[in-house]
């Protein structure tokens, strides 16, 4: 019976206690909503400027992402300090939870961290041609954890962003256009300048090969057995290959023509050599 009185008491008693919190607690859930709108109007205001600064889609998407969970997380440790809670033993414990998973997952957090570099750097963008740890292919996709390249042989090649990043990167389409060296060997016994002018004639009758720098005949090396040519040109990325292509061709089959003799290892000649049938 005694229990049943006393009801009353701490009625009233939680009751002004409630009264009194009650401020605090309105001014946290104010706090919050506001908060939550303000986080709201800027992630939408961040999210036309990166479309207006052209920001590549997957790190758009990442950095909304981010900086909205962040905000959030900072609106919810504030409300919760407003409410007089302790917050230090919160942070403690969310730090460690991070330092754990941070260690957990560090070959992954490398390679989100090589691609956040290259979505930023832009050191390639994708249809670039590129060579990297031993693979040479076009670009296809670019995440924030690997890059997929296409091979020549059109097999597809995965690739961690964090090698990439700690790697060296050849870019062959960023300048969009080549400078090509091809080598061929003339024997002594072959007209140098003949075999010279017919090798500049094949360049200057392609359209595809730039005037500026202008392409280049010249005899680079005299070894042991024959004279070394060096045949340089530039020409843009689309077309490089068709004027390799044909002036490794038109090479062969003028210099031929005109009777000068390309120099052929021994080694090779004797190697095809022993594939023929013995005569009876």
């Amino acid at each position: 019976m005694e229990k049943i009185k006393d009801i009353p008491f701490y009625l009233e008693k939680y009751s002004e206690a409630f009264m009194d919190y009650l401020p605090t607690l309105v001014g946290a859930l104010v706090l919050l909503v506001l908060g939550w709108w303000i986080i709201k109007f800027l992630v939408v205001r961040l999210d036309k400027l990166f479309t207006r600064k052209d920001v590549d889609l997957a790190l758009h998407n990442f950095l909304l992402t981010i900086i909205g969970v962040l905000l959030k997380v900072l609106l919810i440790l504030m409300v919760i300090a407003n409410l007089g809670i302790e917050t230090t033993s919160l942070l403690a414990i969310l730090g460690a939870a991070g330092l754990a998973i941070g260690l957990a997952l560090q070959g992954s957090l490398s390679n989100f961290a090589g691609g956040i570099i290259i979505l930023v750097l832009k050191p390639f963008r994708l249809g670039d041609w590129v060579e990297a740890q031993g693979t040479s292919g076009t670009v296809t996709e670019i995440s924030l954890f690997y890059t997929k390249l296409t091979t020549f042989g059109n097999q597809l090649a995965i690739i961690p962003n964090g090698q990439l990043t700690n790697d060296n990167v050849v870019n062959y389409s960023v300048l969009g256009r080549r400078r090509d060296n091809i080598l061929i060997k003339v024997s002594y016994e072959s007209d140098m300048r003949k075999a010279q002018d017919i090798l500049t004639e094949i360049l200057e009758e392609q359209e595809n090969i730039l005037e500026d720098p202008a392409p280049q005949v010249l005899v680079s090396n005299l070894t042991d057995t024959a004279m070394e040519f060096s045949i340089r040109f530039w020409a843009m990325n689309e077309t490089f290959w068709d004027c390799h292509w044909y002036t490794m061709k038109e090479a062969k089959l003028r210099l031929h023509d005109a009777g000068v003799n390309l120099n052929i290892p021994q080694k090779f000649i004797s190697d095809k050599n022993e594939n023929l049938p013995l005569s009876k």
